[in-house]
């Protein structure tokens, strides 16, 4: 038996000695109560909250209730609350920390879920119900499912003459060289056509969002598929742009690269919704767009989260937590939350005019079929980026990309069989 499988059953075991944990109800004729655990602070969370109360407001047998918390708090006490008997019904989190708390046995399976037609699932995003997926399990309803995007000043754009958005690799390279302004001539630009982190970038899914564009990937089928050739195609391609051409800088961050973008110091950069909010408080005229084709394919690593049932919900329990699923998930809740959070609708059927009085939403999700989640079902997801970010850096830097990629395989590999 493997380290994680023992892991599981130790938290299984707790789970099943504590029972019916923090909030039960329903079997003294009053409401089943539910307490769901979430980190929407921002106007994001105010939607949430209105969600709750209209389905609380009309279900007289079930009461769900909310507790605000950092998502690092979820995750650092999520498993010790639920095997004291005092962890939550509900919970959301990164899609990326799901499989961990999966693979520990503490999520609920949700197939049956799916398999209604009640559910308000058959039109989700599949790469967000990817993101759900463990071992082929599905535990989790996603809550958020948005690729990463291109954003870009306008007023930079109209200054170098750019009148079109670059639709191909080699486009977005020319494009960002003709944004690239080194007025003294010393090789250290006091504007960059673009900055791409080569390490610690937003969500980690910046350089996963290349390779897959070239055909490349870090995981398939349970194997690490670091150690490609399209992989080293996609590295060699970009050093030699960033490094070589200096259409942006080196060794910047995911934060390095927001300041670079919020002063306009830098004309594109890639990143979440949450770019919107730095272009608008630094009152950047700013245009949102794909991720430029690769080679292969236009693709973007998606951030997603996830909301799911604890293990220790009783029957009736679970069945009114699916019950809210639905609810969030039907087409008026759909839109609401969109909305609300700045993010594209979860569901393929929902219509673009429906979410339009949203600029930054009705952009978003234009391009939201452009989105692949970053390492479904992955448990070790941690490790797996740390090799990828060594790689990056490295490989930026003037490394050997073919010695760099073989260390990344053995390491993510590694990461995959703990």
């Amino acid at each position: 038996m493997t380290r994680k499988r023992i892991l599981a059953g130790a938290v299984g075991a707790a789970l099943a000695i504590t029972g019916t944990a923090a909030c039960s109800g329903g079997d003294d004729g009053g409401p089943v109560e539910l307490t769901f655990w979430h980190g929407y602070t921002e106007a994001d969370g105010d939607v949430l909250q209105g969600i709750v109360d209209d389905f609380n407001a009309a279900h007289d047998d079930v009461e769900i209730k909310t507790e605000l918390k950092t998502w690092a708090s979820i995750d650092d006490t999520l498993l010790t609350a639920l095997s004291a008997g005092e962890g939550p019904d509900i919970v959301a989190m990164p899609a990326e920390r799901l499989p961990v708390y999966a693979d520990k046995g503490a999520f609920a399976e949700l197939d049956d879920f799916y398999a209604d037609e009640s559910s308000n699932t058959a039109n989700l995003n599949p790469g967000a119900v990817d993101m759900e997926t463990v071992d082929g399990v599905k535990y989790g309803v996603p809550t958020g499912f948005v690729p990463l995007a291109v954003y870009y000043n306008q007023a930079l754009f109209d200054a170098a003459g750019v009148t079109e958005f670059p639709q191909t690799w080699d486009e977005w390279v020319a494009t960002s060289q003709q944004l690239t302004v080194d007025e003294d001539g010393d090789g250290t630009p006091e504007q960059y056509g673009v900055v791409l982190p080569d390490h610690a970038t937003v969500a980690n899914g910046l350089w996963p969002s290349l390779f897959y564009g070239n055909g490349g990937g870090i995981v398939e089928d349970g194997q690490a598929v670091v150690d490609s050739p399209e992989n080293a195609e996609t590295l060699e391609f970009w050093s030699n742009a960033i490094a070589g051409d200096r259409i942006s800088p080196t060794g910047v961050d995911g934060v390095g690269a927001d300041e670079l973008f919020s002063g306009s110091q830098a004309a594109m950069t890639v990143g979440g919704p949450w770019m919107a909010s730095i272009a608008t408080e630094n009152n950047i005229d700013y245009g949102i767009a794909a991720l430029p084709a690769g080679p292969q394919a236009q693709a973007a690593s998606a951030i997603g989260v996830s909301m799911a049932v604890t293990v220790d919900t009783s029957s009736a329990e679970q069945e009114a937590a699916e019950e809210f699923f639905s609810f969030f998930l039907n087409d008026d809740n759909s839109v609401a939350w969109s909305l609300g959070s700045g993010w594209p609708p979860l569901r393929t059927d929902i219509p673009a005019e429906a979410v339009a009085e949203n600029p930054v939403v009705a952009s978003l999700t234009e391009i939201a079929g452009t989105g692949q989640p970053l390492l479904p079902g992955v448990v070790n997801t941690t490790d797996v980026l740390s090799a990828v970010d060594e790689l990056t850096q490295q490989a930026v830097a003037g490394g050997d990309i073919d010695a760099l990629l073989a260390e990344a395989q053995t390491k993510v590999q590694e990461a995959l069989d703990e």
